[in-house]
Parts: structure tokens; sequence; C-alpha cells
């Protein structure tokens, strides 16, 4: 009887306008598909990882701006000079996430469906001796346009149990499924785990246990966010998850948005939901990310204003760092975030939207490197770079640096809450 209901139910289904099967293809396939829109045949190779090989990733600092002579960030695009805030918010500054969207990370459509969210469980923990609160949210998307793709956000909200003021929020971005810090029951291991991923996995969730308790500790709310259970890592998935839902089912055009972007959108959607909540103080809420998901958080501050502030980690190409600047990470590994590598073409010339955000205003911003010295010494002097380039914006906010940003935001009390 169940094998005749789920053959009926399937034809049903098959019957209702564009719900056609989701096309199945490879991330080879998908890669394909995009160059033959774009007519591109071949692909400039990226580098080697194999630091012996002779095409290996470039670390020579003095071989890592072969295009010193960068586009003015005042200028626009008719050349004319932007000297006032409201030139540089209203004119600008729209020019170059127009041409990120274009360009880089593509467009969210207009026609993205709402999202209902559910608590569907809660419990009392104790985490490294603070009590908090941790709830288990299902952002569940409506597919009644194309039900042949299901597509929920997996997320779980953790409050301190004892506060006496609504508690601002840090939106994390987490490598697996999202789970409660301190369960009264452990919760099974995933089925579906890469068992390459799983040490990784482990070890991730072990140091977000003190950095969640940190947080807690000093009064504010975290959000631990499954991006991947709303957006695959793969080009393969780029047909399922929200981009399939809205394309349904069928493969992306040049203009759609890639797993970056998507990823950015379910982070804005967790901030709708944190505005329903009492406990939550909807003006100081951050987001976090580290390497692909630290890509993602500027993603999100940059198209995205509500975001009161972001802790980004070793976001490296695609992120912080300069497309042009030839060090490390390069632009060639970028296809399953965004749409497909250059062949033989530099990207635009123009500015990373992240890094030319309102920089003023209570928008505080940090960078979280790596521990290594040498690391910390190359990343200083990539982010000098940035700030020489990037400064004159936040210049006409009288802004001489993020440091001040940083400083003011501990004066008001949002950055520690006792």
């Amino acid at each position: 009887m169940k094998a005749v209901v789920s053959v009926v139910l399937g034809l049903f289904l098959l019957a209702l306008p564009g719900a056609a099967p989701a096309e199945t293809i490879t991330a080879e396939q998908d890669h394909r598909n995009m160059m033959d829109q774009l007519g591109i045949q071949t692909l400039r190779p990226g580098p080697n990882g194999d630091e012996k090989a002779p095409d290996h990733a470039n670390y020579d600092e003095a071989r890592a701006n072969p295009y010193p002579d960068w586009p003015d960030i005042l200028t626009l695009d008719n050349g004319r000079k932007v000297t006032t805030v409201d030139d540089w918010w209203q004119k600008r500054r729209p020019q170059i996430a127009e041409a990120f969207e274009r360009e880089v990370y593509g467009r969210i459509p207009a026609n993205v469906p709402a999202v209902t969210w559910r608590t569907t469980e809660s419990e009392a923990e104790t985490l490294l001796g603070t009590d908090i609160l941790a709830s288990r949210l299902v952002g569940r998307v409506d597919n009644s346009a194309y039900p042949a793709i299901g597509v929920d956000i997996d997320a779980v909200l953790i409050l301190p149990a004892k506060t006496k003021a609504p508690a601002p929020v840090l939106i994390m971005f987490n490598w697996g499924p999202a789970q409660f810090p301190a369960p009264k029951v452990p919760p099974a291991p995933p089925k579906d785990l890469d068992p390459r991923m799983a040490g990784f996995l482990a070890a991730a969730q072990a140091a977000n246990l003190d950095r969640i308790h940190q947080l807690v500790a000093d009064g504010w709310g975290v959000v631990i966010l499954n991006p991947t259970s709303y957006q695959a890592d793969n080009g393969a998935g780029l047909t399922q998850g929200i981009i399939g839902l809205v394309n349904k089912g069928q493969p992306r055009k040049p203009d759609d948005w890639g797993a970056l972007r998507a990823w950015a959108w379910g982070a804005g959607q967790v901030f709708d939901y944190l505005t329903t909540r009492p406990e939550v103080d909807k003006s100081h809420i951050g987001i976090e990310g580290v390497s692909r998901y630290g890509k993602a958080a500027l993603v999100t501050m940059a198209f995205d204003q509500r975001f009161y502030m972001g802790l980004i980690g070793s976001s490296g190409e695609g992120g912080a760092k300069p497309h042009r600047r030839n060090f490390g990470e390069a632009v060639e590994i970028l296809d399953r975030f965004r749409r497909i590598s250059l062949d033989g073409r530099q990207l635009p010339q123009i500015w990373r939207a992240a890094d030319c955000r309102r920089p003023a205003g209570g928008f505080p911003r940090t960078d979280r490197p790596g521990g290594a010295a040498t690391g910390l010494y190359l990343l200083r002097r990539a982010r000098t770079g940035r700030r020489q380039m990037a400064g004159p914006a936040g210049q006409l906010y009288g802004d001489r640096g993020g440091r001040q940003r940083l400083e003011a935001a501990r004066r008001e009390g949002s950055w520690r809450r006792q």
C-alpha cells in the first residue's frame, strides 16, 4: 500500500507546473555548462598545491604585487571625484557593489521564497560553568512553486540564562551540523559525514565551545548556523539547495548567485528571525566566519547593511585578499563559490565591496589572523595595502582606522556585556 501511495504522490508532483525533477549533474558538468555559456574554451591553470612543483603558489612578497597601480576608490565611473559621504554612499559604493554582483558573486534573485521559522526543541544547559538556554531552529523555505526540492536552514540559538537586558548576538558560520554546545544527550554522528572531514570537524566543534563560552559569559548570544544545510559546498549541489529551488532544478545562468552569496542570504534570514526575539538586541547583531566562511561573512556584511559587526578569519581569495595580489590562494580556486575562473582575463579593476562598505558610524570590523608569526607578518603586509587603498573612503567619515571603531564599540558597552 505504501508503495502505491508513493507512486501516486510522485506522479502527482510531476504533474504540477514546474515540478519536474531537479537535474542531476556533477561538478564537472556544471563547470563545463558555465564555460559554454560564457564562451570560454580553456582556463588559466591555478597554482599547484605542491610547494616543490615549479608552478606552486607564490609566497614571495617581492612578487606579490604585479599590478601596483590600483584604481582610485573615490573616482566614479564617469571620472568625477567623490568628495562627500552622500556621493560615496549613493553613487560610488553602488557602482562597486554592482560590479561585484555582475562579475564575481552573482545576484540574489527577486523571487527567493519566504522562510518560516520554528523552534523544534530547547533545553537548559551549563557550558563550562555558565548557564545557557539552547534552542534548535529550523527555517523552512517555501517550496510550493517547486515541491521537488525542499530546503531547511539548520541553526541553534544560544542565549545566556541570566541577562538583565537584550543580548547582542553573533551569528557563526559553522563547519557541519548545528549542535547544542552542552547537550544532555550526546548527538549521533552524522550519517553522511565524509570520513576525511571527521577529525577536522571534531576539532572545529571543540574550538567552538571555548569561543561560545567566552561570548555567553560576557552576556552575548550566539547562533550556530550550518550554511551547507541550505546550499551545498560543491558544484554538483548547485541544482539543489536554495539555488536549485529558485532555479527549479536547472543549471545556473552567468549572473546567478553562487554558494558565497547563498550562504550570506541564509545569514540574512537568521537576522530576520532574531529581530522577532525580545531577548535579542536587534541593533547589535554580528556575523563570524573562518576560511571559506570568512569569505561568506564578508559578503554578508558587504550586501546586508543591517549587520553591526563582522569577525573575519583567514578569508583569503574571494574574501579580504585583493584579487590583484599574487600571494597564496588565487582566483582560480573560486569556481564553486561563484561561477568559473576567468580565461586569461584580469578581473575588473574594482574594489572589494566588503572593504568599501560604510567604515564608520558604529560598524567595527576585526580581523582574526592565524597564530604563526610568519603568517601574521605576511597578513599584516597585505592588510596594510588594503587599508592604504580603501582608507580614503573611511576618511570621508572622519575615520582614521578600525582601531577607533573597535574602541568606540567597547566604550558604548556593546562589545562586552556583564
